[in-house]
């Protein structure tokens, strides 16, 4: 909430100090020279409303009105689908329990120390990524946008997931549920099971044919899907009605989106515990496979989905940090936040593989059972002696120990003509082994466990509404990531640019909720996100280490914090997280290269997925999706670099912020020893120092200089840059 104050207007008197915490702050005094001094972009003088003296300061930035709300908003960013969906999948995958020590190492080396490096500079700078970075260097400038135009990529597709989740919520208060049995088709003779459902499964038709209604390929466009073009609407307009005011609205609903999930979360656990075979699952979930480890590809993975779940590069982080006081412990929060996604994880991985071993469990026993009837229709044929199966065996009510003895007896005496019989080992093993992820997951595998609970109706719309409440907390993020940097460099209103953005997503939305729209989602998912966001962190890196300073930011964070800051972050951040993240970027470029380019699309006939490659015009589109995120770095600083606009035009070359307000930057600064970076000239000295500066006004000078923030200072015979 906005903490607005009454500013008292300072006398003039012969020594006035004012450090660079007071110039940046929003609660410093405005004096007549100032007004004078300062050039707005489109040539003209407007009135500093917010000085007169007895108003209030109108363009004051928004804060958080606990430590506890924004906490919950990183949280409820950072921790999204991904951890329910992805991590499980990826820790079975890639060694079970062994997994999480690649992980943990990674989250430490790349993970926290990224993440901080976002909370403290949106936090001691107060704007958006597009603030930001142009505050560190107006060259890389363009890292604002890409982030902007990623943001908004991910959140076109990441909101059609949401509106999944309304429709199978929707569709959750029903005895028995409507995926639970194929369904029956009538025709003049005879009723029978819907073929392509018994060629699958029920939880496996439900969603490409009830659900979906998805084509066979992606030049298959099919039209729109009504009922998904109705919990697409349904989304965006939660989202639109929860970001409108900001953190003001948002703030509010972080109480129930960021905590919910952890109480389904621990009410699914509690209950899978109960239920047969999820010992099984867990046991499976977590024996090492040391062996795995070494690979590499497990390392790229775990470094990826570390990257990923932090929300790094997004612009996220740094909006929603960019709220907090500038002396908020900011260290903490970033550990604090980090080790809860990673917990986080672990508790869905934990409740994910309970509940799949109850699955299994389920499945396995029906298993046993056909194969049980099939040994005695052998038994009666002759096929197989009586006298091999031991006494004590009732195969009417076999039980999974006695079911092995017997199948392995069976096995060892019909060794030549054991095949013919087609008989199933039926190992839940097997089962677990079938790993999936993402969509398979949640509107699948587990939506057909949840059938086989007692209550499943109750159980799948906690689920559903679990997922809904995850998706948000991470689209306000997302959202926030897009509308806050645009607000503080073009100074629209927030509630018109919220608007105008979410009716334009849906509208673009629209190509994901045709037939073929699944295809698109994934098309989105592998292409418009993982190389920029990579591009961008990498470029956020070297802008804080390498052009700011890294000794410099490392006094800043002393200073804000008010303790020095681990060595251990000076050497992550300068040498060991761009190696690593360099390397992730060319691992991920020559996964892309070596994996064809395609989706699994939904054959109809075979009910299957197969396997197909993109068409021209998809890869066309492919190779669009990563350029256009890239294109604003290259762009703005070609412009910057060569000055190909005019600096008297008041673009994106001589603009820089002060305190929410597009200026024109100081012509005046060149030779200026308190600039960021000594000895550029003026346009390439935009922001203010972070350390600690006094300005002092030598009495009687009527002379005015002007800081490095575009705030107006007096002449100084001495240096005026001095350690407090």
């Amino acid at each position: 909430m906005p903490k607005n104050s009454k500013v008292v207007k300072r006398e003039l008197d012969d020594d006035v100090t004012e450090s660079v915490k007071d110039l940046l702050s929003n609660e410093d005094s405005a004096e007549d020279a100032f007004k004078t001094s300062e050039l707005i972009v489109d040539g003209q003088e407007e009135k500093d409303t917010d000085v007169e003296e007895g108003s209030e300061v109108e363009d004051e930035r928004p804060a958080w009105n606990s430590k506890l709300q924004y906490i919950l908003a990183q949280v409820g960013f950072s921790v999204g689908l991904g951890n329910v969906w992805r991590f499980p999948y990826l820790c079975q995958k890639n060694g079970g329990g062994a997994y999480l020590l690649p992980y943990l190492i990674l989250l430490m080396v790349i993970g926290i120390p990224l993440f901080f490096l976002e909370l403290s500079v949106g936090q001691r700078i107060r704007r958006g990524s597009i603030g930001v970075w142009n505050y560190i260097s107006p060259k890389l400038g363009g890292i604002g946008f890409a982030s902007c135009v990623v943001c908004y990529f991910v959140a076109l597709y990441y909101n059609v997931i949401i509106g999944w989740s309304l429709f199978y919520f929707s569709q959750s208060f029903q005895q028995p549920l409507p995926w639970d049995q194929c369904p029956l088709v009538k025709n003049a003779s005879h009723t029978f099971v819907e073929p392509e459902c018994e060629r699958s499964s029920a939880t496996t038709y439900y969603w490409y044919r009830e659900a979906l209604n998805i084509s066979s390929s992606i030049s298959e466009s099919g039209g729109l899907n009504w009922k998904m073009t109705i919990c697409l609407l349904a989304a965006w307009v939660m989202v639109c009605l929860a970001m409108i005011k900001g953190i003001q609205s948002s703030g509010k609903i972080v109480y129930f989106s960021s905590l919910f999930p952890y109480v389904v979360l621990i009410c699914f656990l509690i209950r899978a515990f109960l239920l047969n075979g999820s010992v099984d699952g867990i046991r499976h979930m977590f024996t090492p496979r040391l062996e795995i480890m070494l690979e590499p590809k497990v390392w790229r993975e775990a470094a990826t989905q570390v990257f990923f779940a932090l929300g790094l590069g997004f612009g996220g982080v740094i909006a929603f940090s960019s709220y907090n006081k500038r002396d908020n412990n900011c260290h903490f929060d970033a550990v604090l936040v980090s080790f809860i996604n990673f917990f986080t994880s672990v508790l869905a991985t934990l409740v994910v593989f309970a509940v799949l071993g109850f699955k299994a469990n389920v499945i396995n026993e029906k298993c046993i059972t056909q194969n049980s009837e099939m040994i005695m229709k052998f038994l009666k044929m002759g096929n197989i002696s009586e006298d091999i199966i031991p006494h004590h065996i009732n195969l009417s009510a076999i039980t999974t120990e006695d079911y092995h003895l017997v199948y392995d007896i069976i096995q060892k005496v019909k060794e030549e003509e054991f095949s013919a019989l087609h008989l199933n080992s039926c190992q839940i093993e097997e089962e677990l082994n079938k790993a999936v992820q993402g969509t398979g997951l949640a509107f699948i595998a587990f939506t057909e466990a949840m059938t086989h609970f007692p209550a499943s109706p109750f159980w799948s719309v906690m689920f559903f509404l679990m997922l809904v409440n995850l998706g948000l907390g991470s689209m306000f993020g997302t959202i926030e990531g897009i509308v806050t940097p645009i607000v503080d460099t073009f100074k629209v209103r927030k509630e018109i640019l919220t608007v105008i953005c979410c009716l334009l997503a849906f509208c673009i939305g629209l190509i994901f909720v045709q037939r073929s729209g699944n295809y698109f989602v994934t098309m989105f998912d592998d292409y418009s996100a993982t190389l920029p966001l990579l591009i961008v962190v990498i470029l956020e890196n070297i802008a804080v280490c390498f052009v700011y300073g890294i000794d410099k930011f490392m006094e800043d964070l002393k200073d804000m914090l008010g303790f020095a800051p681990c060595r251990y972050y000076y050497y992550m951040w300068k040498y060991i997280s761009p190696l690593m993240l360099l390397s992730l970027l060319i691992a991920s470029i020559v996964n892309m290269g070596l994996s064809p380019p395609g989706y699994n699309a939904w054959i109809e006939n075979k009910a299957s997925e197969e396997f197909l490659s993109y068409p021209a015009w998809g890869m066309a589109v492919c190779i669009s999706l990563v350029v256009l995120a890239i294109l604003p770095v290259p762009v703005v600083f070609i412009i910057r670099r060569f000055n190909l606009v005019d600096d008297s035009s008041g673009n994106l070359a001589s603009v820089t912020y002060k305190r929410g307000r597009v200026l024109k930057e100081p012509v005046n600064l060149e030779g200026d020893d308190t600039s960021l970076i000594h000895g550029k000239t003026s346009t390439d000295v935009p922001s203010p120092n972070f350390g600690k500066n006094i300005y002092r006004k030598q009495s009687g000078s009527p002379t005015l200089d002007t800081a490095p923030n575009g705030r107006v200072t007096h002449d100084l015979p001495f240096p005026r840059q001095c350690k407090i």
